[in-house]
């Protein structure tokens, strides 16, 4: 079975490869085969969320043909804290 495994080291930037794999794979064996941990050394597995389209699951869990695995890296900044900071930029560009 083919499914694709994606890491975003920055923003912008996505790393994606195709992996072929056994029927009954799971999400750590895609990681695995994928050599992303090589590719990439600071990415620390063991601390990442991990998940399938979008919504985070163990590394057990069983994919399917044509899965997307991510690798998710850990928030920077809150969210509502960047918005309030964007806010911030555009009222003083604007006042200008």
């Amino acid at each position: 079975m083919r499914v694709s495994v994606a890491y975003s080291p920055r923003a912008g930037e996505v790393d994606e490869v195709t992996v072929e794999l056994p029927p009954g794979a799971t999400l750590a064996d895609a990681i695995r085969a994928s050599g992303m941990a090589a590719r990439h050394p600071g990415l620390d597995l063991a601390g990442a969320k991990l998940g399938v389209w979008g919504r985070v699951q163990p590394a057990t869990h069983p994919l399917r043909e044509r899965d997307r695995v991510e690798i998710y890296r850990a928030l920077q900044v809150d969210p509502k804290e960047a918005r309030r900071q964007r806010y911030r930029g555009t009222a003083a560009s604007r006042r200008r």
